[in-house]
Formats: C-alpha cells, sequence, structure tokens
C-alpha cells in the first residue's frame, strides 16, 4: 500500500496544477475561439454561395417543369401537336402522287422523331434536377450540424474563460457541483445533455427541418 504524500508535497502540487491550468486554459481558449472563427467564416462564404444558387435551381426546376408541360401528351403539347400531324396528314397520302406522300411521310417522320427525342432528354433532366435539389437540401443540413458545432464551441470557450479567472482569484468560492448545473442550464440540444452526464449514444438530429441557432 503507497504512503499518502506529505501535505507539503500536496500543496506543492496543488499550486503547480493551478498554474499549469492558468497556462494551458488561456491556450484551450485561444485554439477554441481560432477553430469557431474559421469555421463560421466558411460556412458564411458557402451558405452566400448556395444563396446565389438557390435562385438559379429554382429557375431551372421552373424550366423542366415547363418542358416537361410542353411535351406532354395533350392538345398544347410537342407530343400532341404530333399525333395531330398524324391524324390529319394520313389521310391525305392516298390522294397524293408518290413523290409528295413520300415528302409528307418524309415530314411526318422527322416532326415524330423530334418529338420523341425532346421527351427522351426531358425525362432525365427533370430527374436530375430533383436529385440536384435533394442534394443542395443534404449540404445545408450539413451546414446546421456545423452551426451545431459552432455553438457547442462557443459555450465550452466561455467556460474556459470563466474557469481561467475562477483559478487567477484564489478568493472566488467555487461549487463544483454548482458550476456544472450553471453549465448544463445554458445546452440547447440533448446532445450536449447526454455528453455531459457522461451517457452512451447522441440524441438523433431533426432531418425534417433545418435550423440554425
Amino acid at each position: 500500500m503507497s504512503a499518502s504524500p506529505h501535505p507539503d508535497q500536496k500543496l506543492e502540487h496543488d499550486h503547480a496544477l493551478v498554474a499549469l491550468c492558468s497556462q494551458v486554459l488561456p491556450i484551450w481558449a485561444r485554439q477554441l475561439a481560432s477553430s469557431r472563427s474559421q469555421s463560421e467564416t466558411a460556412v458564411a462564404e458557402m451558405l452566400a454561395a448556395f444563396a446565389e444558387i438557390g435562385p438559379h435551381l429554382d429557375m431551372a426546376t421552373r424550366q423542366s417543369g415547363q418542358i416537361t408541360a410542353a411535351l406532354a401528351q395533350g392538345s398544347g403539347g410537342i407530343v400532341g401537336l404530333a399525333d395531330a400531324c398524324d391524324r390529319e396528314l394520313k389521310p391525305v397520302l392516298s390522294r397524293l402522287d408518290a413523290a409528295s406522300a413520300a415528302a409528307v411521310a418524309n415530314v411526318m417522320s422527322m416532326i415524330r422523331g423530334s418529338a420523341d427525342a425532346l421527351e427522351r432528354i426531358s425525362k432525365p433532366f427533370e430527374r436530375e434536377t430533383q436529385m440536384v435539389g435533394q442534394q443542395v437540401e443534404r449540404m445545408y443540413r450539413g451546414f446546421q450540424y456545423q452551426d451545431r458545432i459552432s455553438q457547442m464551441m462557443t459555450l465550452l470557450h466561455e467556460d474556459i474563460e470563466r474557469l481561467k479567472l475562477a483559478l487567477d482569484d484564489t478568493s472566488t468560492d467555487v461549487d463544483a457541483q454548482a458550476w456544472l448545473a450553471r453549465l448544463a442550464s445554458q445546452y440547447v440540444m440533448t446532445e450536449q445533455r447526454h455528453h455531459h452526464h457522461g451517457q452512451a449514444g447522441t440524441a438523433a438530429v431533426d432531418d425534417d427541418e433545418t435550423t440554425f441557432f
């Protein structure tokens, strides 16, 4: 069984530990502040870029819908127009000479081919536009997570600064339970509370809404 440390050694160790904390805590605080600042700057730049992308994506989505409508089978669509040409011109072919009938049939084939080609192009374009919109939404959620991280870092930075002041002022009466309760009271996410109490797992983030704190 090891002997208990001498009271003087214990006191010396405590003083050394306080001195160490007084020196290392400001470094931690500066590193956290720098990381948070860089993170916030990067996210702000990306959000500004996405703010520019948003209107263009909305326009592409509208244009995709307009193209789909223009190619609809109804009377106002290109496919409907090709069908109407077939109905109107086929009865006429039997009354034309061979050369004229061949020319008209060729025109009808060209119209049908163009309509079919446009329809084949429009469907993938519409799907791709939808997929891009979904990926943009996923990236916005990524920004939400980054904002959560920034908020956590801000709270830790403030608590480190508060601890440094308490170490510098030896007359301060420090109550560990009260300190931890004050820290926990500032949490806004269940995830933070889980980590505070050392609970396994984290709270699921709501993917249905993008919220910036």
